[in-house]
């Protein structure tokens, strides 16, 4: 984790890691009763943020921000004042236009864009490089998980390709183009924050098979949350990654953090077999939390004065933690890097290696 300084707010978090729960996320049904057990077993340690904090003049974007948990972290957003940027496949105008209504912040827009198909990612760049959009905050939330694979327009799964790939896209264009500014002599409050959204599926994932990177796999009901699991691995080795080569052992240039946001009402259910819905459901509104509940640790980390002592904190829920030893093993982390550069490097500006602005 790298530090501007030795603030007590997440060392003392950090001392007393939250165990994992030993049910796992192998399937729907093991993914609630984990929902379940980390809910009543969580011990808040991180002060909520202030919920008078203003952003005004900060500019905001959060991705897939037309329901759930991003949706929710968008109205945060916009009602503390920020120039909000949503990002979303569908739901144009009418989440925009509810989100709005919702903060009372006219400084609302919607960018369209695919975030499966790699072109349309690129296409979003080549927009906000055009507009000259510079971040503050942005929130890579994006995320599914569907009943089957499913082939993106490059023939990749559909949430390596979301969850991984769009990110890995994103991230590059976006400090090649000066779309997220870096700069070391900044002060700490001034820097840019990159908050991704992952998951404690990736705890229990497989590692990463580099022999058959990238490659598509066919998979049902029975493995669906593997594969979510073993995408949200791919997200969080790449966040340790971007950290060490962006950062490194020096002042942070930017803060890129990431986290669980804990169970949230719908987000599996949304997609859960037919016959398992019915129970699934009602439970879940029951027991599990709310979108807004869940946008508080996003908030803490897109936010929060405290957090700009450091970069690369991971919370579940609102405790620090460390992620898997899969995602913070340097090599894993290299290889992943290399790896995918080619499946990016078509969508990158033209006569610009990535290698130049990292």
């Amino acid at each position: 984790m790298t530090s501007n300084g030795n603030t007590p707010f997440i060392a003392a978090a950090m001392e007393s890691p939250m165990k994992m729960n030993n049910v796992g996320h192998k399937g729907v049904v093991s993914a609630v009763v984990t929902g379940l057990l980390d809910l009543f077993s969580r011990q808040d340690q991180l002060p909520p943020l202030d919920p008078g904090l203003r952003l005004d003049g900060k500019v905001a974007l959060v991705t897939g921000a037309n329901s759930g948990l991003g949706k929710a972290v968008a109205i945060d957003l916009a009602r503390r004042g920020a120039h909000l940027l949503m990002v979303c496949r569908s739901g144009i105008p009418d989440a925009g236009e509810a989100v709005k209504q919702a903060s009372g912040n006219p400084n609302v827009e919607m960018l369209q864009a695919d975030l499966s198909d790699l072109a349309s990612v690129a296409q979003l760049c080549d927009r906000m490089q055009a507009r000259n959009i510079r971040l503050d905050i942005a929130v890579m939330n994006a995320g599914l998980m569907p009943l089957h694979a499913r082939r993106t327009p490059q023939g990749h799964e559909v949430m390596f390709a979301v969850h991984f790939l769009a990110n890995r896209l994103l991230m590059a264009r976006w400090l090649e183009d000066g779309v997220i500014p870096r700069a070391a002599n900044r002060t700490p409050s001034a820097l840019p924050r990159v908050v991704f959204v992952s998951s404690e599926a990736h705890q229990s994932s497989p590692p990463i098979d580099f022999n058959r990177f990238a490659a598509f796999q066919d998979y049902g009901i029975k493995h669906g949350m593997k594969f979510y699991g073993l995408s949200k691995l791919h997200l969080t080795t790449f966040v340790q990654e971007l950290e060490r080569r962006v950062n490194g052992n020096g002042p942070p240039q930017v803060l890129f953090h990431s986290l669980c946001p804990g169970p949230i009402a719908s987000n599996i259910a949304r997609e859960s077999p037919v016959y398992i819905k019915p129970i699934l459901s009602p439970i879940m509104k029951l027991l599990f939390r709310s979108p807004e509940q869940a946008a508080e640790p996003v908030m803490l980390l897109a936010c929060s004065p405290d957090m700009t002592e450091h970069s690369n904190v991971y919370l579940h829920m609102m405790k620090a933690k460390q992620p898997s030893p899969l995602a913070l093993d340097a090599l894993n982390g290299k290889q992943l890097w290399e790896c995918s550069a080619p499946l990016i490097q078509p969508y990158l500006t033209a006569n610009r290696r990535e290698t130049e602005c990292l």
